[in-house]
């Protein structure tokens, strides 16, 4: 049975003639020692998976013969996550999470808190980084819809470009509401449920007033997440977690 994933950007996906090649080429023949006749399961991030054998094997480059080729239906909502940045490496941890809680888009959030300082020219560097985190993460647990990994934005960006309806921010404040409550008044309004969200989620000290006024302003609906103050990591989790439950469940 196929064990080993690997990963084939949708714009070189060519059912009749499969490859991998730079990155994915090198893992699975030098890391994985997969070799010909050897059979792995290949995805392009939009859904479409194959299971193949492998026909040809270098460090450069792994050609195949598709054996099965499916396709994973999109998940019935949309979820995008703007995320202030958290210190160390636990960036990498949120965006692994959400790829496997079902995340269409992250969008990691430059706030006045964010603790973590990146430079402007490095801006792109860290996107790739963390866009490799998310292929990984389809890799690792099954995932054939990619999650897309977007340039960090500021809080004011991030609101002003927001297109989706349904909007919630995590928020400590006397008005947050529970998603339960936000989404009684949403389908009491609309008689159905949303098939996007948009949620943020802010840094170890929660975003300043001024940037969840921005947030509220913009249309977002603040979101309790219980009487606990949660850890940036945490909330982003159980805010994923909570939201796919009620539109994807």
């Amino acid at each position: 049975m196929a064990t080993h994933r690997f990963y084939i950007p949708a714009a070189d996906w060519n059912p009749e003639s499969l490859a991998l090649s730079e990155e994915e080429a090198h893992h699975c023949h030098d890391v994985m020692r997969c070799r010909e006749g050897d059979r792995i399961v290949v995805f392009d991030g939009e859904g479409n998976e194959s299971e193949s054998e492998i026909t040809s094997s270098s460090k450069k480059r792994v050609e195949l013969k598709p054996l099965l080729i499916s396709k994973t239906e999109r998940p019935p909502a949309q979820l995008t996550l703007g995320q202030a940045i958290p210190k160390g490496k636990n960036m990498d941890l949120i965006i692994q999470k959400a790829t496997e809680l079902g995340a269409s888009r992250v969008i990691p959030l430059l706030s006045e808190r964010t603790v973590v300082q990146i430079d402007m020219d490095d801006l792109e560097k860290k996107r790739l980084k963390w866009q490799r985190v998310a292929i990984e993460a389809c890799k690792q647990c099954g995932q054939n819809w990619l999650p897309v990994v977007d340039t960090p934005a500021t809080v004011n960006d991030f609101v002003k470009r927001t297109s989706d309806e349904f909007r919630i921010v995590a928020a400590i404040s006397p008005e947050s509401r529970s998603l339960k409550d936000i989404l009684a008044d949403w389908d009491s309004e609309k008689n159905t449920r949303p098939d996007a969200a948009t949620l943020m989620v802010g840094p170890e000290g929660d975003f300043t007033p001024a940037e969840v006024s921005t947030a509220l302003g913009g249309g977002f609906s603040p979101l309790s997440l219980g009487p606990i103050i949660l850890r940036s990591e945490t909330a982003a989790i159980y805010a994923l977690s909570v939201t796919g439950y009620e539109l994807m469940g």
